[in-house]
């Protein structure tokens, strides 16, 4: 009877240890316990005077606001799907001057139709414009949308992450492609991470170019009598009626694609309770149309020709210039492929239970001549249980490409060229201060969702070539309950 009391206890106390195994292997933490939604918003406004459209010089004033809806979708315990759906709007006075002659010229139809262009021509008495204000042309306002589905599985030990994603943005005259994928390793009790990931951007222009070289484009040589140009008086440097005017150097792009295609690699190392690092390096490789189509270039050693008013020439360099615009010689040549290498590093210092330091480096090489450094600093500063604030300063440094001069600076012998100011040498500028408000316990909800965190940011950015600019941005996280 023992014996048999005995092998029932044995048999009970193994199927405990057998449940208990199993609940052991079978139990894991879901990677996202709830859906999570990100509402965020941005505004951006700039001004400079080296506009990109004027041939380097002009208004710069652009304001941006954009907003972003990222939903979050747990699909599993192990499986996570996520949507990020956005939408910017801009105004841009450089842009603008793509057509840049007022009502009673070709912008004024803010299209290109050409008989529309011709009605409008043939009631224009005195058009006029000028790089130092916007015009009226459509080309001055323009929407960004894009959205980016990316799907990410864990393993069950939460060691391996791999992901997928797809994207989609169109905007008035360029529309782009992407896809890529990722892979993430932990190692070493998670206290090692080595990333790898591969992206895709296959993209279309539709080019718009300058008023000027789109009615050279369609007419050749005798474009100065009809179309757009059919009873409108060109000057030459002196205030003149001239005749000379011809954009020879100009030619459409055949080639209307952009491809892009990019692969990184990461590494992460927990040094110490107090010091994470991280380093990484990229590789990017560019091919297709990669000049901008409307974007003016003139020549040192060409002749000047203007439309409007003749008294502004003297002063066509400085804002004074109320009431004339240069006609292009050009517009911008850069090479048909571009190979670009970043390498950079990270590392956070844990100093206390209020303050951490966020310090990041970052190198940057092309072949188009750039080499730029980057630095920055964040200070996250825990203000109280909830409340954290983010002192940052970044500065930025690069030389100028191989292909840029300043305005007037190109001769017409050159192969490539632009006057773009972003491709220039300078050195910049950014600090800012961040404030954020966390509740992990979600007390405040709307709807199904508990506030999780806002975050509120403002940044200043000033650059050496005359550019400054503000950037507000706010962020809210809810989680579904």
């Amino acid at each position: 009877m023992r014996k048999i009391v005995y092998i029932i206890i044995l048999l009970i106390n193994g199927a405990a240890i057998a449940q208990s195994q199993d609940t052991t292997t079978t139990f894991k933490k879901r990677v996202l316990e709830n859906a999570e939604v990100d509402f965020l918003l941005s505004y951006y406004k700039q001004d400079g005077v080296h506009s990109a459209v004027g041939g380097g010089i002009g208004s710069e004033k652009l304001t941006d606001i954009a907003s972003n809806i990222v939903v979050a979708v747990p699909l599993n315990d192990d499986d996570v799907l996520t949507f990020d759906v956005g939408i910017s709007t801009y105004t841009s006075a450089s842009s603008s001057n793509i057509n840049p002659f007022n009502a009673t010229g070709a912008s004024g139809g803010g299209g290109h139709d050409d008989k529309q262009w011709a009605n409008k021509a043939s009631a224009a008495m005195s058009p006029y414009g000028t790089p130092w204000q916007a015009s009226s042309g459509a080309s001055g306002n323009d929407q960004l949308a894009s959205i980016v589905a990316n799907y990410s599985h864990s393993s069950d030990d939460r060691n391996t992450i791999w992901n997928a994603d797809v994207s989609f943005s169109n905007e008035y005259d360029y529309t782009s492609v992407g896809f890529g994928g990722g892979l993430t390793k932990l190692f070493n009790q998670k206290n090692t991470e080595i990333g790898l990931k591969v992206n895709a951007y296959l993209d279309q222009w539709r080019p718009i170019y300058p008023t000027e070289l789109h009615e050279y484009s369609l007419y050749g040589n005798n474009f100065q009598n009809q179309g757009y140009f059919s009873g409108v008086s060109v000057l030459d440097q002196n205030g003149y009626v001239s005749n000379g005017y011809l954009p020879s150097a100009f030619t459409t792009y055949d080639a209307k694609n952009r491809n892009s295609y990019s692969a990184s690699v990461s590494f992460s190392q927990i040094l110490s309770k107090t010091i994470q690092m991280s380093i990484f390096m990229d590789v990017l490789k560019q091919e297709g149309l990669l000049a901008t189509p409307y974007q003016r270039i003139y020549f040192e050693d060409k002749s000047n020709y203007y439309i409007g008013q003749s008294q502004y020439i003297p002063v066509y360099e400085t804002s004074e210039n109320k009431g004339v615009y240069r006609l292009s010689d050009d517009i911008e040549r850069l090479p048909n492929s571009r190979f670009k290498v970043p390498i950079g590093a990270r590392i956070n210092f844990y100093i206390n239970e209020y303050v951490v330091v966020k310090a990041y480096y970052r190198y940057y090489e092309d072949n188009w001549g750039i080499q730029a450094h980057t630095a920055s600093i964040e200070l996250p500063v825990k203000l109280s249980q909830k409340f954290t604030a983010y002192p940052m300063f970044r500065y930025y440094t690069q030389t100028a490409s191989d292909y840029f001069a300043p305005f007037e600076k190109h001769i017409s012998t050159e192969k490539y060229y632009t006057s773009d100011y972003d491709l220039s040498a300078f050195n910049a500028s950014q600090y800012g201060i961040g404030l954020s408000y966390s509740d992990i316990l979600m007390g405040s909800r709307i709807w199904k969702l508990g506030l999780k965190n806002i975050d509120f940011r403002y940044n200043h950015y000033v650059r050496s070539d005359g550019l400054n600019a503000n950037i507000l941005s706010l962020g809210f996280k809810f989680v579904m309950q």
